[in-house]
């Protein structure tokens, strides 16, 4: 992660997340980055839209296909504050996502590292690079503090 010219779009994600927190709904933000720009940006809303895959990787993917015109996003960034389902990882995949940054890991719920650990997998026709733990710290208290309060 030390490259020359490396920028961190996390704080982006993260504030998307607080946005998720403050509409009533588990604190994941997404935001997807081609050559430095971000394209796509949003945070999990299935409570508002009634949408099981409304998940912020999927809806920032989505958005990112039509920003782009195409259903492949080759070269492009995710950065997400949690480690993606399998759900999401599928669509990662699907999408040619290039590089995914994720913030904290999600030893319940994640498909990346834990889990099914979905790249790993042979039937997986794209593994893009992955960097975790970038904005870990933050990201896991937004989670913490959301569940907390509902408690």
């Amino acid at each position: 992660m030390n490259e020359a010219g490396f920028r961190s779009f996390m704080p982006r994600a993260l504030a998307a997340a607080r946005n998720a927190a403050a509409a009533g709904e588990v604190p994941i933000g997404a935001v997807i980055v081609k050559n430095g720009t971000i394209i796509a940006e949003a945070h999990n809303s299935p409570r508002t839209d009634h949408d099981p895959t409304a998940h912020a990787e999927i809806l920032a993917i989505r958005h990112a296909a039509k920003a782009l015109g195409d259903e492949r996003l080759t070269g492009c960034e995710l950065w997400v504050t949690l480690e993606p389902c399998a759900m999401c990882a599928g669509a990662i995949a699907h999408a040619r996502i290039a590089r995914l940054y994720y913030a904290a890991s999600d030893p319940k719920g994640g498909a990346v590292e834990h889990g099914s650990r979905v790249f790993d997998q042979e039937q997986c026709l794209h593994r893009p690079e992955i960097y975790a733990g970038i904005g870990e710290t933050e990201a896991a208290e937004l989670l913490r503090g959301f569940f907390r309060e509902r408690r």
